[in-house]
């Protein structure tokens, strides 16, 4: 009987390492496809050579399109771009003529001009761009999210912008 025992356990500890074993084998499959995809989107010239070699083991291809839409979604965020009052005035004194000088001193006063009208709680109205306004907000009542407790918020005022119907249309 003990002799018996002994095997037993010893066959039942057998599958789950071979089980172990090939998700070991599937896992490293997957996580070199994952960098392979990220040197891809990198450098084109290097996942010309080392595609091969991610589309051989045939477990992956799950991971690997999940990794591949991992690294795709940064792409397609990076290209987005911050457009300052510089690159406006540079690109409305080629348009028009102008020195930079110029175009920059005008895109200043419409912002020295839009603040002032808005302190004085003037609506400026941009025509194809949309509507500046002031709106007051009232005191409230809020929560603080760490604890828990009543908190009360002052009254305060804020720039609201409403889009045109031109602006809407065309983004």
């Amino acid at each position: 009987m003990p002799p018996a025992k002994k095997t037993s356990p010893a066959v039942k500890k057998a599958p789950p390492p071979a089980k172990a074993a090939a998700t070991k084998k599937a896992a490293p499959a997957a996580k070199t496809a994952a960098p392979k995809k990220t040197a891809s989107v990198v450098k084109p010239a290097a996942s010309a050579k080392k595609a091969p070699v991610s589309a051989k083991p045939p477990a992956a291809p799950g991971r690997a399109a999940s990794a591949a839409k991992k690294t795709v979604a940064p792409a397609k965020t990076a290209p987005q771009a911050t457009i300052t009052l510089k690159h406006m005035a540079a690109a409305l004194a080629e348009s028009h003529d102008l020195s930079k000088k110029q175009a920059e001193a005008v895109l200043g006063d419409l912002v020295t001009f839009t603040t002032r009208h808005l302190k004085n709680g003037d609506k400026i109205r941009l025509t194809g761009l949309g509507i500046l306004q002031i709106r007051d907000r009232s005191a409230r009542m809020g929560r603080n999210p760490a604890t828990g407790e009543a908190v009360q918020i002052a009254a305060s005022r804020k720039i609201a912008f409403r889009p045109s119907k031109e602006l809407k249309e065309a983004v």
